[in-house]
C-alpha cells in the first residue's frame, strides 16, 4: 500500500494557518497534533465539534496519526448523535466550546497546547486509511455513511487545487472560508486543500459580512474566499469595501450569472463554482461568467443509462449515481438543470425547483427566496407550488407580476408569502422541512 503525507508544505517554517492573528508554522502544527493526539480518549471513533478551524484540523490530524475515524454528519440534532452512537457505540465528541451539549463523551480541545519539542517529521498517511464517515440524510431521514479513505480524499483535492492553480509550486495563498470545516465542501475545500497544497488556512468560521471581511483583512495576500451564494449575496449587498482577493469559490447551489459578474466587478477577481457531492467529493468546476458549462477533472466520467447518469474514475472508487439532471454537451463537459427530486410536473407542464429560484432572486428588490413543493405535487396535478420570500420594498403582488412576466402561470406560487428571513443552516443550504415549517407558521397551520 502507498503511503501519502499529510502535508504538502515542505519546510518546518512554512505556514500552516493563521490562527488568532498568529502564523502557524509546520513545526508548530505537527507539534499541536503530536500533543492532542497523545491526550485523545481510545474510542476508534470521534465527533469533531470545533467550531475553530485550525482546532478542526488540529483534531482531524491527530485522529488520522492514531488511526480514529472521524465522524462528520449532516447536522447535529440530539435525533442524529442518537445514531452516531448507534453507528459507533465508542464515538466521542471533540470540542473546543466552554460548554457542550452533545450527549456523548467529551474531550475538550487543550487550551494551553505544548511548547513545541524536537524535530518532527510530516506523518505519512496510508492510502487506504478510513479517514472520515460523512453523512447525508436519506429520504428517511436517517444518515446514510459514505466512507472516505486517504489516497482518493487526497487525488480528488489536488485535483482540485490544480483547477484552481493552488499547486504546491504556486505562491501561498491565504484560504477564508464561511463554511464549516464539517461540511464536505468546507473539509475539501478549506481544510484538506490548504494542508495539502502548502497553503495556508484561517482558524476562523466568520458568517456575517463585517466579519468575512474581517477575516480576510487578517490574512495576508494572495487570499481566497471559499464561500456559498447565500453568504455571497449578503456581502454584495453589505456594500462594504472589498478586500483583496485572489480568488472567489463558491458551491452548495449554482450561482445567477448576473450575481457572479456583479461579484466579479465588485471584488475585481474571478469567481469559480465547484460541482460535486458527498458521494464522490469534487469532480467539476466552471466560471459562469464565461460559461454556464462545467468541465469534468481529468479522469472523471460520466455516463447515461436513460434519465441515470453515473460519475466514475479518478478519484471516484465505483460509479455513483448524480441526483442531478444533466445534460452531457462534450465528453468532459454538461450542463446542469437542477436535482432530480426538483423537478415539477403540474398540468402536464415541466419546470424545476432551480429554475423557479433563479427567476425569483433575479426580481430587483428580492434578497433572498425560495418555492416550495408539497410533498404531494407529484402525484397531484392540482397540488399549487408556494414560495416565501425576503423583499422588505417589495409587496406580493409586484412579486407575483414579475414572476407572471417569466413561468407559466401554473407554476405562480399560491400562496406567496413574504417573511423576515429564510431558515437556512450554516452552508447556506435551505432544508425542506425547514422551509415546511416556516410555511405551516405563516399559514396558523399545524405541524
Amino acid at each position: 500500500m502507498s503511503r501519502l503525507p499529510l502535508l504538502g508544505h515542505t519546510q518546518p517554517d512554512q505556514i500552516v494557518a493563521w490562527h488568532l492573528g498568529k502564523a502557524i508554522t509546520v513545526a508548530r502544527f505537527l507539534s499541536d497534533v503530536d500533543d492532542l493526539a497523545n491526550q485523545l480518549p481510545p474510542g476508534q471513533h470521534l465527533l469533531n465539534m470545533c467550531t475553530d478551524r485550525y482546532r478542526f484540523t488540529v483534531g482531524l490530524a491527530a485522529g488520522l496519526v492514531r488511526g480514529k475515524v472521524s465522524l462528520l454528519p449532516s447536522t447535529h440534532t440530539p435525533e442524529t448523535i442518537r445514531q452516531m452512537q448507534a453507528f459507533a457505540p465508542d464515538v466521542f465528541c471533540l470540542h473546543d466550546a466552554p460548554s457542550c451539549n452533545i450527549a456523548l463523551p467529551q474531550f475538550r480541545f487543550p487550551e494551553a497546547p505544548a511548547a513545541p519539542g524536537g524535530d518532527y517529521a510530516v506523518p505519512l498517511i496510508d492510502s487506504a486509511q478510513l479517514v472520515a464517515v460523512v453523512f447525508t440524510s436519506g429520504s428517511t431521514g436517517t444518515p446514510v455513511p459514505h466512507q472516505k479513505y486517504w489516497g482518493p480524499l487526497v487525488q480528488s483535492v489536488l485535483a482540485e487545487a490544480g483547477r484552481l492553480g493552488l499547486t504546491a509550486t504556486a505562491r501561498p495563498h491565504s484560504v477564508v472560508g464561511t463554511v464549516p470545516p464539517q461540511h464536505m465542501y468546507g473539509f475539501e475545500s478549506t481544510v484538506l486543500i490548504a494542508l495539502l497544497s502548502g497553503h495556508a488556512l484561517s482558524g476562523a468560521q466568520p458568517f456575517y459580512p463585517a466579519d468575512i471581511v474581517a477575516a480576510l483583512e487578517a490574512v495576508p495576500v494572495p487570499r481566497i474566499l471559499v464561500s456559498t451564494p447565500v453568504h455571497l449575496r449578503m456581502l454584495l449587498d453589505a456594500e462594504l469595501p472589498a478586500p483583496e482577493v485572489a480568488l472567489l469559490l463558491s458551491a452548495t447551489a449554482p450561482l445567477s450569472r448576473p450575481l457572479a459578474h456583479a461579484l466579479e466587478a465588485h471584488f475585481d477577481a474571478p469567481l469559480k463554482e465547484i460541482y460535486g457531492c458527498t458521494e464522490t467529493g469534487v469532480i467539476a468546476t466552471r466560471r459562469p461568467t464565461q460559461s454556464p458549462e462545467w468541465q469534468l477533472f481529468a479522469g472523471i466520467k460520466l455516463n447515461r443509462d436513460g434519465d441515470v447518469v453515473t460519475a466514475s474514475g479518478g478519484h471516484v472508487m465505483r460509479p455513483i449515481v448524480l441526483n442531478d439532471v444533466i445534460e452531457l454537451t462534450q465528453t468532459d463537459c454538461f450542463l446542469l438543470h437542477g436535482r432530480t427530486a426538483e423537478m415539477i410536473n403540474i398540468a402536464g407542464k415541466r419546470s424545476s425547483l432551480a429554475h423557479l429560484n433563479h427567476v425569483l432572486n433575479s426580481i430587483p428588490g428580492v434578497i433572498d427566496g425560495a418555492f416550495y413543493m408539497p410533498d404531494e405535487a407529484s402525484h397531484d396535478h392540482v397540488v399549487r407550488l408556494a414560495a416565501c420570500v425576503v423583499a422588505p420594498a417589495l409587496s406580493a403582488q409586484q412579486i407575483l407580476t414579475a414572476l407572471r412576466a417569466h413561468i407559466d402561470p401554473v407554476f405562480l406560487p399560491r400562496p406567496l408569502l413574504l417573511v423576515d428571513a429564510l431558515p437556512r443552516n450554516s452552508t447556506g443550504k435551505l432544508p425542506q422541512d425547514a422551509l415546511k415549517k416556516l410555511i405551516q407558521a405563516q399559514l396558523g397551520e399545524r405541524p
